[in-house]
């Protein structure tokens, strides 16, 4: 790691982050996340405003940006543990990878394209394409001088050290060669360039270094430039052995420093004049034309090969590399100068993630807890019997995910269930819920399983998974052709007392037994009678053929959700206008569709108190007199992921709670096939209410959304501090 930093980017961003033209004037705060996003110096809008103004929208990509700003927020907040803290640094790089690899795709795309339309903010993709990269360079600069100035010193302090080159020592080095000669030397392939040998397709985020070289090789050729891929079968962290850490330290050093430090080896005779990191970061999306596709896992399997050789988007390199050699890679991958990042560190640290996973410092990690479980679920006995006498509903990560995988494994043995249906987006290679389903379809049941194979960077493990529930004799469709399936759907039959009656399990996550121990999700288990026919109907309709099925007490995509989430926040702005008091709560992941925006802005003119959570992307600005003055946004980034899906509507006092797997946006309305689903016992829908109140008033992990786009940490200030995850977490886990 080079020992340069950035010398003008503030480790907390503050005030002057905001442009002076755009920002709306707000009282101070110890915490600032503020940068431009799309709104243009306008008046106000009236009373009557239309509410199809650009100027009363956010911009997506933008707003997307935002959310991994305050990710990596959290790598300053020192109520993390400190290798916690770490840990969201390298998530938000992480992030960042799929935004480049997927949206800055995607406008890329269109401004080659020339397409210059503009999207409901009134943006066109190029000026889009400007600010992102204007504040990525901002961002990405301040991230690496958290690592540097922060988090590096910081874990130094606690016995955690990443050894520089320039400070090895002898019996250091002496090992680092050997590691060398026998773990990289045997694996790595130098690359001269000449006519010969043209500049080769590097895999898309593998770490390279371009080289100057001096002299003569062995046939003659002059030096000039050569390009080192690193292996990627080695790790990009390697622990040094515990005798050659200085005594209470545990030290590491990087791949990229090793084979800087003996690359002249792999050029023998000719003298390296320079040797600089630099990765390639490649647009990653999929396409697949429905009309030309009649096989779509082997289209699927084509489409995984080229993804790793796509259009370039974004060039790191490491800021020491002089000009003329990143101008040279710019030229090679077709990229302008605002698609270089410098970086005063190494350029693929979302691989530094590993090295979290092997250190035994439980003290620098949050305390590990035990999931609980609700008071109605009985740990002897049978599941079925338990769901039959009452609905059972667990919030996880909180509450153990294990009673989901424990319904499959029994049905998987009962000899009275007949079949299993089951739907599965995201799982994981070695799931218990596949192992069941196996174990179920040898044993003779029918098991119909939709796996959505297009599940973004799944596609490789979902393809694995439908094959291996083929071999078993399950029964695999791939959902429909123009819809992601990514409905959260068990539907298991049992045969009682001489009837067929119905088991359901829904959710607003997925099937992911390690996911459900890091994201905040709803499970619904259930033998509600009309919730399992509109289930098992659903059902019917992603596996057969013909016109929409009647279905009772669901809403999906792309059929009945959106008129029916339009219908309710219309509902409470009735109630409003006849003087009722009225109230509605939306805690989502995403909030972009504009039909479901405007719909908000009316129930605020009418007078309902909305109270959003919305995670990541918000295109709704809160907070405009006349429109939206009675909206609040609010943000909660904290321990775990924010992923529930879950509404409630005051509804004039027959409050009505429904959890979905959807979120705000377009795609889940309208271009995929979702579920939104009531909680018709009344108990479970006043414990969701409540959990949701706990989020409001949540002052430790809370960023509440200004009307010029700026988000603000709320802070406690005279009051107690309330963090609605640790109040959850100490609700509903085990109690040791």
């Amino acid at each position: 790691m080079e020992d340069r930093s950035p010398e003008s980017v503030p480790l907390v961003a503050g005030p002057a982050d905001v442009s002076s033209e755009e920002a709306l004037p707000e009282p101070p705060a110890p915490r600032l996340n503020q940068t431009r996003t799309g709104i243009k110096p306008k008046a106000l809008p009236e009373a009557e405003a239309d509410l199809a103004d650009p100027s009363l929208y956010f911009n997506r990509e933008l707003s997307h940006l935002q959310f991994n700003m305050r990710v990596l927020e959290q790598a300053l907040d020192e109520s993390h543990p400190l290798l916690n803290r770490l840990m969201f640094l390298l998530i938000f790089s992480s992030n960042l990878d799929e935004f480049f690899e997927i949206r800055v795709a995607g406008l890329k795309h269109r401004v080659a394209l020339g397409d210059d339309s503009t999207g409901i903010d009134g943006r066109s993709p190029q000026s889009v394409l400007g600010e992102i990269s204007q504040i990525a360079h901002e961002q990405i600069e301040r991230q690496y001088r958290i690592l540097n100035e922060a988090l590096l010193p910081a874990l130094e302090e606690r016995g955690l050290r990443f050894r520089r080159r320039s400070d090895w020592t002898e019996a250091q080095r002496a090992w680092v060669r050997d590691y060398f000669d026998e773990e990289i030397m045997p694996v790595i392939s130098p690359i001269g360039l000449d006519p010969s040998h043209p500049f080769p397709r590097l895999v898309n985020k593998s770490l390279n270094f371009i080289v100057q070289l001096e002299g003569k090789d062995a046939f003659g050729r002059e030096g000039g430039l050569a390009i080192l891929p690193a292996p990627r079968s080695l790790p990009r962290v390697i622990a040094l052995p515990a005798e050659l850490c200085e005594e209470g330290f545990s030290e590491a050093v990087f791949l990229s420093s090793m084979i800087h430090a003996h690359a002249e080896e792999l050029f023998p005779g000719m003298r390296v004049r320079g040797c600089y990191q630099f990765r390639l970061t490649r647009n990653a999306d999929m396409t697949v034309d429905p009309e030309e596709v009649s096989d779509l896992a082997s289209a699927l399997r084509g489409e995984l090969l080229a993804r790793r050789y796509g259009s370039g988007v974004r060039l790191e390199v490491v800021d020491t590399c002089p000009d003329e050699l990143a101008d040279f890679l710019l030229r090679e991958f077709a990229l302008s100068e605002q698609d270089l990042y410098r970086v005063n560190g190494p350029v693929n640290l979302t691989r530094m993630m590993a090295l979290l996973g092997d250190l035994d410092r439980p003290e620098l990690f949050y305390r590990p807890f035990s999931p609980g479980l609700p008071k109605n679920f009985k740990k002897e006995g049978s599941l079925f019997d338990a769901i039959a006498a009452g609905d059972i509903l667990l919030h996880h990560p909180f509450q153990a995910f294990s009673p989901v995988e424990e319904l499959l494994a029994e049905a998987a043995r009962d000899p009275s269930v007949l079949a299993i249906k089951q739907t599965l987006y995201r799982t994981g290679a070695d799931s218990p819920i596949v192992t069941s389903l196996v174990e179920a379809a040898r044993g003779g049941k029918e098991v119909t399983v939709v796996i959505e194979l297009r599940a973004r960077f799944d596609e490789a493990d979902n393809l694995a998974l439908a094959s291996r529930l083929q071999e078993a004799g399950a029964i695999v469709i791939y959902g429909v052709m123009a819809y992601k399936t990514h409905a959260k759907m068990m539907h298991i039959v049992r045969r009682e007392k001489g009837r067929l009656r119905y088991y359901v399990h829904l959710g607003t996550g997925n099937y992911h037994s390690k996911t459900a121990k890091l994201y905040t999700d709803y499970s619904l288990l259930t033998a509600d009678e009309a919730l399992c026919e509109d289930v098992h109907q659903v059902f019917q309709q992603l596996s057969g053929m013909g016109r929409a099925r009647h279905i009772e007490t669901l809403l999906h995509a792309p059929f009945t959700l959106h008129e029916g989430m339009v219908a309710m926040i219309d509902r409470e702005a009735e109630h409003a206008r006849k003087g009722r008091r009225a109230h509605l709560i939306i805690k989502c992941n995403s909030l972009t569709e504009p039909k479901l925006i405007q719909a908000l802005y009316r129930a605020s003119r009418a007078g309902v108190e909305c109270d959003l959570i919305i995670r990541g992307m918000c295109c709704l600005r809160p907070g405009i007199p006349g429109v939206s003055e009675n909206i609040r946004v609010r943000s909660i980034i904290g321990r775990f992921l924010e992923h529930t899906r879950v509404f409630y509507f005051q509804n004039h006092g027959k409050a009505e709670v429904w959890a979905s797997s959807a979120d705000f946006m377009s795609r889940n309305m309208f271009h995929r096939v979702e579920t939104c689903f009531p909680l018709r016992d009344r108990k479970l829908a006043a414990r969701v209410r409540k959990d949701l109140e706990t989020y409001l008033v949540d002052n430790c992990q809370s960023w509440r959304l200004q009307p010029d786009g700026s988000y603000v940490k709320q802070t406690p200030g005279d009051a107690a501090p309330i963090s609605a995850q640790e109040t959850l977490l100490y609700a509903y886990a085990a109690k040791a």
